[in-house]
């Protein structure tokens, strides 16, 4: 059994590489340094955390550790499973890759002495919080995470929005920290035992369980961008350097959903079923907003921040078919859900981490973030299109690519709902099935402009038309996750496999085997009732579009002709005549504007006569910010205000105040007594 000693160690040298940035991160050698290092403990860890994962086979095989450290009575616990084993493997190889991509792409930070201490520092602190087993390892790591990936937020702090951007991040992360240590302390009971073996023995009651799962979803759910506590995620994930980006929306978020898992599934024990129907209610309406908003996105970042938001929508939709299905005693269909989540973990991990690497490199060589800027970086830029495209595929849920299995098997699981005994669940599941596949939809009209906006058609800046090919790590870095997004969808019964010893130590149950199974398809429940063959739907979809290429070419035409693309009557050549992200998102924005963005157009068209252009202006709102969140900020903002007469109190005054307050508690305490 392999000893979370190993990933602590790795963890102890990431801390020892910040520190070593603070010292040298003005140096010429101090980006090749810091990124080298990072990115050889990283792949250090996740071959370590594979190895662990690999050998265990039993379902409560695990390894622990305890240091003397932390609280005095108490220590510093650390476990390593296979539910931790899972996320270490996610976190590590995302560190890895984004450490060989930041070796090329952070050549040119402005200021790499805000970014270099801190980056190293965020991989290990998420590596702790993996490893933790008690609830003071795991605030004190989880704090530490956020601080540390709040000041990569803060790192072109001289722009307002940045500022703006890591105030509100640093507030949320605040109040979800809060909100986890109320759900610890009602774990931990009256006896105050924070250790999480003692939690998971414990019998809690419905009601504790009850709050537990809300506070969870408040603590959890804000740092994974769960809606209505989503509203910070796409303005700080944007903030900070690419490289970070793709971090913090491809695997910061999953230690949310790890810390939701360890607590809902490990240390609560079984559940409720209406547990169920909170966490699907939440994650579908999460789903389809957060599509939805990036629909309506031009800042190509903050398009790909509000995709973060829908998928993790799409997880815990399957959590909480899984809770659902689990309360009812159904493992089997519980096992399944589990699993299209834990896939979708990976895959997601892998197809953003690939996009904010492709935005990154496109910001890098224009400069630019805003679609309507860009165009035409296909001919300039083919590499990192391709794998842009790649990438815009498989997070499309599009065959033969990854993200197509785990919704699938996601979809799958819904159709094991009409099992379910409770009549809110028998009603509530094929709903949020249908909002699911509204969200797919939405995703593949989102990325199709995406792409075609930004590498297609013609420059639209000067900056698109000067645009050259990203560094050679920056494309090794998107070669290596393009073709994993095609492997775990070409093969995904290995994943499944691999995933068995998570679903038997949290479920009871697991998938089939899926690598005994002909011509490798993956079978979710039966073979009888559905099944799905990666490779041979990979096979036709090669075959088929060399077969139709061949033919085109063949008998269409012996030559390459090239002719001006259809004008509709009006040859212009400029840029600007063309389909913009705007007006891509126009019918969509139109269809579902009224009700969720309040959306307005307004054309002000000049009479006949009148030599002055035409103005088109869109008016948006978004009712989660304006509704909850300002009158919060108000209300903050005029208690602040009033309380400030208190700074300016004489002394006589200030021991007035003091006094009255010590009588106020006595009087409260002889009444609780």
């Amino acid at each position: 059994m392999i000893s979370p000693a190993a990933i602590l160690l790795c963890s102890v040298f990431l801390f020892a590489t910040a520190a070593l940035a603070v010292c040298v991160a003005r140096s010429k050698h101090a980006t090749t340094l810091t990124y080298g290092l990072s990115c050889g403990l990283s792949a250090i860890a996740f071959a370590v955390a594979i190895g662990a994962l690999a050998t265990m086979v039993s379902p409560n095989a695990a390894s622990t550790l305890v240091l003397p450290i932390g609280l005095p009575w108490l220590g510093s616990h650390f476990r390593l499973d296979a539910l931790s084993a899972f996320f270490l493997a996610v976190i590590n190889f995302g560190g890895m890759l984004a450490s060989l991509y930041a070796l090329g792409y952070g050549r040119h930070e402005h200021a790499p002495h805000r970014v270099l201490p801190f980056f190293p520092a965020f991989v290990a602190g998420m590596n702790l919080v993996i490893l933790a087993d008690d609830a003071f390892t795991f605030l004190m790591s989880w704090e530490f995470m956020s601080l540390a990936s709040w000041a990569l937020v803060m790192a072109h702090h001289r722009d307002a929005g940045n500022r703006k951007a890591g105030y509100l991040y640093i507030v949320m992360a605040s109040f979800g920290t809060l909100t986890l240590l109320l759900a610890f302390g009602l774990l931990a009971g009256p006896d105050g035992n924070y250790s999480f073996a003692t939690m998971r023995a414990a019998v809690h009651a419905p009601l504790t369980s009850g709050l537990v799962l809300v506070l969870l979803l408040i603590g959890a759910g804000s740092k994974a961008g769960l809606v209505p506590l989503h509203v910070w995620l796409p303005r700080a994930h944007p903030a900070a350097p690419s490289h970070v980006s793709a971090l913090m929306s491809g695997v910061m978020t999953k230690v949310a959903v790890y810390g939701f898992i360890r607590v809902v599934f490990d240390l609560l024990g079984q559940p409720a079923w209406w547990f169920g129907i909170v966490v699907l209610a939440i994650g579908g309406v999460t789903a389809v907003l957060g599509i939805l908003h990036a629909l309506m996105e031009s800042d190509l970042k903050r398009l790909l921040a509000y995709s973060t938001i829908e998928n993790i929508g799409v997880v815990f939709v399957s959590l909480g078919l899984a809770l659902a299905f689990k309360s009812n005693g159904m493992e089997l269909s519980a096992a399944l859900a589990l699993t299209a989540a834990l896939f979708h973990v990976l895959n997601h991990s892998l197809f953003k981490s690939l996009l904010f690497f492709g935005a990154g490199a496109v910001l890098t060589v224009t400069g630019e973030r805003d679609m309507e800027k860009l165009g035409g970086l296909i001919h300039r830029m083919p590499a990192t299109a391709v794998f842009f495209l790649v990438g815009c595929v498989a997070i499309s849920a599009l065959p033969p690519f990854n993200g197509f299995v785990s919704e699938w098997l996601a979809f799958q699981a819904v159709l094991q709902s009409p099992a379910l005994p409770q009549w809110g669940l028998k009603l509530l599941v094929p709903a949020v099935g249908g909002l699911l596949a509204l969200a797919a939809a939405l995703a593949a009209a989102c990325f199709v402009k995406v792409f075609g906006v930004t590498f297609l058609g013609r420059p639209r800046s000067p900056p698109a038309e000067r645009a050259t090919e990203a560094d050679r790590f920056s494309l090794a870095a998107m070669s290596v996750l393009a073709f994993l997004c095609l492997a775990a969808g070409v093969l995904p019964g290995i994943v499944i496999d691999a995933l068995a010893p998570l679903t038997l130590s949290l479920i009871g149950e697991r998938m089939p085997v899926q690598t005994d199974i002909p011509w490798l398809s993956i079978v979710p429940i039966a073979e009888a009732r559905s099944s799905y063959n990666g490779l041979l739907v990979f096979l036709f979809i090669l075959f088929s579009a060399s077969l139709t290429a061949y033919l085109v070419h063949r008998f269409g035409s012996r030559r390459t002709r090239r002719a001006p693309a259809w004008d509709c009557g009006f040859p212009l050549s400029d840029p600007a005549t063309q389909y913009s992200a705007s007006s891509f998102a126009q019918p969509i924005r139109r269809v579902f504007g009224t009700l969720i963005f309040r959306a307005r157009d307004r054309v002000t068209m000049p009479p006949p006569g009148d030599l002055r252009p035409a103005r088109f202006a869109l008016e948006m709102h978004d009712h989660i910010w304006e509704s909850l969140y300002l009158p919060i900020i108000g209300a903050v903002a005029f208690a602040a205000e009033k309380l400030n007469y208190l700074q300016f109190l004489t002394i006589r005054r200030y021991l007035s105040l003091v006094f009255i307050t010590l009588v106020l508690l006595l009087l409260v305490l002889a009444l609780w007594s």
